[in-house]
């Protein structure tokens, strides 16, 4: 068979899981639930379940997505040829690789550094342990795998042909970024083994591998030489501060605060509040798309660098007002669904998921960790959220994700990028968005008021309110 035939296979089975699900999730119109009066000429019915979501629903949906995660990421070696599980590990052959054929994901993937960071998460939010078990299981394969692919490579040198040669030479910040800041995280919190010599080789690779620019902002060659991207922010800048919660060591941060604000400083557009997904320092005044996951990246690392840098570092305020000048863009291009589009400003690009949950979970968290006011953002991350369950199918997949996407120069390749339940990109983002609203809708400085048919978040500190003028 063909690898053609395969991808038409694929693509298929795709499109009828996304039409099987869909079809099983449009339950719409939908009234809100909270209003008890349902003769109320006043109340519309909304495209997404418009109501309050409560702890034990969000916990179910979390719980779904990770039944569907453990079930297509096996931590297993096979040989690439008979597709036959190896179970002797005495002596290496060339065809042994992981297991991520079809459906199955990669379990080195950067992306899969937000699911192992998104499933802590939410074990510690919904005191479920299978979900830092999913973690646990894959770092210990790893660490007892290593042994065997570093003696492949040794034998075979089959370079990036090694299922392993993201962790054994890293060669780029996807190999080890987002992993690195997952695996500190899991150290810290006494998850899984002692993977230390793979956090020596990954923090010596960010540190001193990456090309950087002049003035030592973290950068790639390509597609233009000196090119950055909005996604580096998350490749690269939660690992530098982790590394430096790690450590102690104060350059980490420094590091990280540098990259944060330099980064910013080219691909950050203070007249709409957003980032370009790109920048060429041979070419600066190309035109500039607003692609809606390298936003989701910027949220993430901002959020990141803010819960783990010390509050008295010179860097601290400059990023918390980044951030917050970050989220109050966003805000602004939410759509009727609660998503946000594929491309921000462009409202007839289609709506996407990993993204959307991005920016539910940073603004929910901002509101959490008191960064931003709830009564401005709380219905917001909350509609947010209420777009993203329409994503969920009834297995637990998570579709509507943009698959892998480029730093381009034209819109077209980012409308027409492909979404479906296959990009891993979307089960990190989710897990964390629905772990920070658990996390607000407990939080117990905010009042969640229903009034007027809608949702205020009034800090309970803030004054009493008064709706007697309202019959």
């Amino acid at each position: 068979m063909t690898n053609s035939t395969h991808l038409t296979f694929r693509s298929l089975a795709a499109l009828l899981i996304l039409l099987l699900s869909s079809s099983l999730r449009a339950e719409g119109p939908h009234r809100n639930r909270d209003n008890p009066n349902v003769s109320d000429e006043g109340e519309g019915t909304y495209p997404i379940p418009y109501h309050l979501p409560t702890v034990a629903e969000i916990t179910e949906q979390l719980q779904r997505i990770h039944g569907y995660l453990d079930r297509n990421t096996p931590a297993q070696v096979i040989d690439s040829k008979t597709k036959k599980i190896i179970t002797d590990f005495t002596n290496p052959v060339a065809t042994a690789t992981l297991d991520h054929t079809e459906a199955n994901f990669y379990l080195l993937a950067y992306e899969m550094g937000v699911v192992y960071s998104g499933m802590l998460k939410a074990s510690n939010t919904t005191g479920d342990p299978r979900f830092s078990e999913y973690t646990q299981k894959r770092f210990q394969f790893i660490a007892d795998k290593l042994p065997y692919f570093s003696a492949q490579e040794e034998k075979f040198h089959l370079g990036r042909r090694n299922a392993f040669h993201g962790v054994l030479e890293p060669l780029a910040l996807d190999d080890c970024g987002a992993m690195l800041a997952s695996i500190i995280r899991a150290r810290l919190a006494k998850v899984g083994p002692d993977l230390q010599p793979v956090i020596n080789t990954w923090s010596e690779y960010v540190a001193h591998g990456q090309f950087r620019l002049t003035d030592g902002t973290l950068a790639r060659q390509r597609p233009q030489a000196q090119s950055l991207w909005s996604d580096d922010f998350y490749m690269s800048i939660p690992a530098l501060a982790e590394m430096g919660r790690l450590t102690g060591d104060k350059k980490w941060f420094d590091d990280a605060v540098k990259n944060a604000l330099q980064m910013s400083s080219r691909l950050f557009n203070k007249e709409l509040g957003i980032y370009t997904h790109g920048w060429n320092a041979n070419n600066p005044d190309a035109p500039q798309f607003y692609w809606g996951r390298a936003n989701g990246w910027a949220v993430l690392t901002l959020s990141d660098l803010l819960d783990i840098l010390p509050k008295d570092h010179t860097g601290y305020e400059p990023v918390l007002t980044q951030y917050r000048a970050l989220l109050r863009g966003l805000c602004q291009y939410q759509s009727g669904s609660g998503l946000w589009h594929q491309l921000l400003d462009r409202n007839d690009s289609y709506l996407e998921t990993s993204a959307s949950a991005m920016f539910v979970y940073g603004i929910a968290h901002a509101i959490n960790q008191g960064w931003i006011s709830p009564t401005t953002y709380g219905s917001i991350a909350q509609s947010g959220w209420a777009g993203l369950t329409t994503k969920i199918t009834p297995e637990g997949a998570v579709d509507g994700t943009c698959v892998g996407t480029t730093f381009a120069s034209d819109p077209v390749y980012y409308y027409h990028r492909p979404a479906n339940t296959y990009a891993l990109h979307g089960y990190g983002p989710m897990l964390l968005a629905g772990s920070e609203m658990i996390q607000l809708l407990k939080n117990p400085t905010i009042d969640i008021q229903v009034k007027l048919r809608t949702y205020h978040y009034v800090p309970r500190d803030g004054g009493k309110t008064d709706y007697r003028e309202h019959k």
